[in-house]
């Protein structure tokens, strides 16, 4: 079991050890290379993610910033670029370009970002960045309410889902050139799913850089240019050009109610992976059915998956070495006995569920500092609790409270899909406010310092 003192330690051990290095190596690029493109493959989430799974693609450009939504130029020093995407029926405009903050946040700062997110509050935030910033994409409706379409998707894309990422330099004479390029041509949308799709239009941008790179597949997508082929040739691309320098990145979704997004997949994947279409068309057309099959093992799509060994990406901070699987295990083991005792008989299977709805039914504000504040009522009056981790602790609300949100934070922190998506640097933060909410006489257990592998190894299953 932890004792109070105990800080986490550095393993050299290999995994880890070679994360370090590939670290360090993208760092010291990073100083090198005056911009780049990153290539968005977007995990999907909701109705449309079940059906198809094909997920979405963007494209980041690091050294190309908006003017406007609709006007491109280069980036200042202290800028960090924009995603630019297509989406249908988004006021009639074939691409939008957003910041890379708010497209992933719906905020300004990546510090604003709430600690946990729920439906209530990530649409409170999307309808504030539309109003302040675009109106022109996505006006009020008739009495001055938020309009429907698709505009929500332009802002806060990780509330929704895991963003993975592949990067690849650029430079600043390229960034200007297609600046002129999409400046100067009609920004009028003639989307088509079969053709000009949001992956078609990310196929072009990073075709504009490196000639011919990515192109869609006839057998794996029967045609249609999905995000996950484009992914994989830009992969392979890399691997013929290894002179050319290449990261892979991972932005997790962000901790809360949201629903988790899909494993991403091309067309033929999906349609076999989805037995409401594959087992009838089995049982109709044998041979068809072996068709699918053939053509999905054959072109080597269902193999490509998003990288593991990517860095994890935090705007506002260098891309990390994700956390290892043994410190993952070691944190979810400390959280669920620190649960366990603040709730001995729930054992804290619900904080998440409790605080959701808690969070909920709460009136959204901001602080001086323009930072989200949840006023909710607490024992007959009304208090604020900070909803970012540079705020939390800063509110008049009672520790109990504070706790139960950096509770609910860490729980879905830890509850994802892998340990690829965390960063230890954010899990060690959450973990360090939770501690300083708990009571002076707290027991060793719950005062416990952030947790580590070699502590608890011998006592995780």
């Amino acid at each position: 079991m932890p004792t109070r003192h105990i800080e986490p330690m550095r393993r050299a051990a290999g995994g880890r050890l070679v994360l370090l290095l590939l670290a360090s190596f993208v760092l010291t690029c990073s100083t090198l290379a005056s911009a780049s493109a990153t290539l968005f493959l977007e995990e999907p989430y909701g109705g449309l993610g079940f059906f198809t799974a094909t997920g979405h693609a963007a494209v980041y450009l690091s050294g190309v910033c908006a003017e406007t939504a609709l006007i491109l130029r280069p980036c200042t020093a202290d800028e960090t670029g924009v995603v630019i995407s297509r989406y249908d029926r988004v006021g009639g405009y074939d691409w939008i370009a957003i910041p890379l903050v708010p497209y992933l946040y719906a905020v300004d700062r990546p510090e604003d970002a709430p600690l946990f997110a729920d439906a209530k509050t990530v649409a409170f935030l999307r309808d504030r960045y539309r109003r302040k910033y675009l109106e022109s994409v996505a006006p009020d409706g008739p009495n001055g309410e938020t309009p429907g379409g698709n505009w929500y998707q332009l802002v806060g894309s990780s509330y929704d889902r895991t963003v993975y990422g592949f990067e690849i330099d650029t430079t600043p004479e390229q960034d200007a050139a297609l600046i002129r390029k999409l400046n100067s041509a009609p920004n009028r949308s003639h989307f088509l799913t079969v053709s000009r799709n949001c992956a078609d239009f990310a196929k072009d941008i990073i075709n504009f850089y490196y000639p011919k790179a990515l192109h869609r597949s006839v057998v794996a997508d029967v045609g249609i240019t999905t995000p996950k082929q484009i992914a994989r040739m830009l992969v392979k691309y890399n691997q013929r050009h290894p002179e050319i320098q290449y990261s892979r990145l991972v932005i997790a979704q962000v901790p809360g109610s949201m629903p988790r997004s899909f494993a991403v997949h091309g067309v033929v994947e999906s349609f076999l992976k989805s037995a409401k279409y594959i087992v009838p068309t089995a049982v109709v057309c044998p041979f068809c059915a072996g068709g699918v099959v053939a053509a999905y093992v054959g072109t080597g799509a269902g193999r490509f998956k998003p990288p593991q060994d990517a860095l994890v990406m935090n705007p506002g901070r260098e891309p990390e070495p994700h956390l290892d699987t043994e410190d993952f295990r070691a944190y979810q083991h400390q959280l669920k006995n620190l649960l366990a005792e603040n709730y001995p008989v729930t054992s804290g299977q619900n904080v998440g569920k409790v605080w959701s709805k808690l969070q909920a039914r709460a009136k959204k504000d901001f602080d001086d500092d323009g930072r989200l504040v949840l006023q909710m009522p607490y024992e007959g009056r009304m208090v604020r609790v900070g909803a970012s981790a540079e705020n939390v602790l800063s509110g008049n609300a009672p520790p109990q409270l504070v706790r139960e949100l950096l509770e609910a934070r860490l729980q879905s922190e830890l509850h994802g899909k892998s340990p690829h998506e965390v960063a230890e640097s954010e899990v060690s933060r959450d973990w360090k406010l939770l501690q300083q909410t708990l009571p002076a006489d707290a027991s060793p257990l719950t005062a416990s310092t952030t947790p580590h592998s070699e502590t608890v190894r011998g006592n995780v299953p």
